[in-house]
């Protein structure tokens, strides 16, 4: 059947090499419906695993066949212009070019390995793009109806982007209240750590202005010290010097010419035979240079013995100046640098202490209008989740229609909840009545596993229906539970799907596999010594085999006639329904006894 118009954005060809039972399949995909089915044991799921594998699904060595050092995942997926797949490809360096192969390989010893475009690349990469490209549902996503937080996910997966928008609003405020609300709590639950530091820096911060230390004194103090403790003998050093320096003693009345008054006769000599020689003259100029250094240093050191004249007591004034300094950097810092800088550290500090009183009443306040701010943004988002619940509701209610279901309505539920939480302040639950009087029931609590399958299906055409979503589905034995009229149903329902989107199904009743545009059958083969399995596609007399043998364990002329009868019925009330641009219909009473 080919009365579909599915976009050419799809996976179109996929090879497995020793992966689980599997040594080498190939499947040749296409747009439409594609069936998948095989004796129990096959490999029917592996398929899937594969599959999953390639869109960055976690590996494990386990997967990796018995005796090879490694299995291989390949895929072409076809992709369109400006798809966000593509995109996500080109970016991590693959050429950009409509089909894009992909690979990912998982070696015996657990290293994994993915290749984009023919080019290595981090297995994220694959997932990103599996997101962008490939819905994968099996039986146990049926655990999402089971537990109500996954509900509200749903929901708002289905609310498209003006619930998003709400949720991310709300999201914001929620995070600006809690966060506020913390720094609150905090500077409250230690206000008396905060007095307490606040007091020790203060008294810190006396004793420093008190002493007002100067940048390095401790260290000219120490200089001054030692210079104090031996006045007497650095004053007999300077009077030597003096002496030897200029020949003058008073006291002693000695007065010769020293060395100052030697230097000026040497010097004398020299220019007066400078004349006769230039040498001489030079040397004369040095002795002249020589005389006014050593004039400078007379009358420096001269200057010095006249500043040991020192006042009484200031030894022990600089003593007891530089024991109170000690005391400061014994506390404060290894020397008075350290301490100052210590000073400015703690009148910051001191500040901001001071502050966090005045800082607990503006969050008080903070936190009021954030909280009232939170209310707001949560009011917006229960309003639109009701209004995609009302939406949802209605459009799970109409696949299940087309479902075998007829006369189950399903109710979103969108409820207050206990408080306001990082997801909203609702609790949402998905409820399920089977008749119009009937009483409205969760769907965790009261569907069945057939009615689940159905539901899960149910939830995800809606979704795809409302919100642009992956071009291919893949669905493993998501009908489980199920047979007779209900499996045509769900067959039904999955041809009117691939109408618009590439379905790949994994199934194992011939009601849901008669609806396919392209079968494939999974065989596994034992000879002896090496057990093998492949995918072949059947068609005409092959796939009627397959089918009877779905639905009767064999390939009698009773199994091969019923098979027959369900395809040219299916295939018949498929066609009339799209030439009149009709959905597929719900098969009520087309089931063989």
């Amino acid at each position: 059947m080919a009365w579909y118009w599915a976009p050419i954005l799809m996976l179109s060809d996929i090879a497995i090499t020793d992966l689980g039972v599997i040594d080498h399949a190939r499947l040749d995909l296409d747009r439409g419906l594609t069936v998948l089915t095989g004796e129990t044991g096959a490999g029917k799921t592996m398929v899937v695993t594969g599959l999953g594998l390639l869109l960055g699904s976690r590996a494990d060595s386990a997967l990796v066949r018995e005796g090879s050092s490694r299995a291989v995942v390949e895929g072409v997926a076809s992709l369109p212009d400006g798809h966000q797949a593509r995109t996500v490809a080109t970016e991590a360096g693959a050429p950009d070019e409509a089909d894009l192969v992909l690979v990912r390989t998982v070696s015996a010893e657990g290293r994994s390995r993915a290749h984009v475009g023919g080019r290595m690349a981090p297995i994220g990469v694959l997932a990103e793009i599996g997101e962008h490209l490939v819905a994968v549902h099996g039986q146990a996503d049926q655990w999402r109806l089971r537990h109500l937080d996954q509900h509200r996910d749903l929901l708002d997966r289905f609310g498209g982007p003006e619930l998003e928008h709400a949720f991310t609003a709300y999201r914001m405020a929620y995070e600006d209240h809690a966060n506020a609300q913390q720094e609150l709590t905090e500077l409250r639950a230690h206000a008396r750590e905060r007095a307490q530091e606040a007091a020790a820096l203060t008294v810190g911060l006396e004793r420093i202005d008190g002493a007002d230390p100067q940048p390095g004194e401790d260290h000219a103090l120490a200089v001054e010290a030692e210079r104090l403790g031996h006045v007497e003998d650095l004053r007999a050093a300077a009077s030597e010097a003096t002496l030897l320096l200029s020949g003058a003693d008073e006291a002693s009345g000695v007065d010769d010419a020293g060395v100052l008054g030697r230097m000026a006769r040497a010097r004398s000599a020299l220019q007066q035979a400078g004349d006769m020689d230039p040498a001489l003259a030079e040397l004369g100029s040095r002795a002249a240079e020589l005389g006014h250094l050593l004039t400078d240093l007379a009358a420096d050191v001269a200057s010095y013995a006249a500043g040991l004249d020192v006042e009484d007591g200031r030894l022990d004034a600089v003593n007891e100046r530089r024991a109170l300094l000690s005391e400061l950097t014994r506390i404060y810092g290894a020397d008075i640098d350290e301490v100052i800088a210590w000073g400015r550290s703690a009148a910051a500090r001191l500040g901001g202490l001071l502050d966090d009183d005045g800082r607990v009443d503006q969050l008080d306040a903070a936190v009021a209008d954030l909280a009232a701010a939170r209310e707001v943004a949560a009011q917006d988002l229960t309003r639109q989740r009701q209004r995609a619940a009302a939406e949802l509701s209605a459009g799970i209610t109409a696949e299940l229609a087309q479902l075998a279901m007829p006369h189950t309505v399903v109710a979103v539920e969108v409820r207050p909840a206990a408080r306001p939480g990082p997801s909203g302040a609702d609790d949402v639950e998905i409820g399920l009545r089977s008749h119009a009087g009937g009483v409205l029931r969760s769907i965790a609590r009261s569907a069945s596993g057939g009615e689940l399958s159905r539901i899960m299906l149910a939830i995800e055409v809606a979704i795809a229906q409302a919100v642009p979503g992956p071009p291919t589905f893949v669905f493993d034995e998501i009908d489980a539970g199920i047979g007779g009229r209900a499996a045509l149903a769900v067959g039904a329902r999955l041809a009117q799907l691939a109408r618009h989107s590439q379905v790949i199904v994994v199934t194992h009743l011939a009601q849901v596999a008669a609806h396919a545009d392209r079968h494939l059958v999974v065989r596994k083969s034992d000879d002896g010594h090496v057990i093998r399995t492949e995918v072949h596609r059947v068609e005409g007399a092959a796939r009627l085999e397959e089918l009877a043998r779905m639905l009767g364990g064999t390939d009698s002329a009773a199994a091969l006639e019923h098979a027959r009868d369900l395809v040219d019925r299916v295939g018949g009330q498929v066609v009339r329904a799209w030439e009149n641009g009709q959905d597929v219909p719900t098969p009520a009473t087309t089931e063989k006894p």
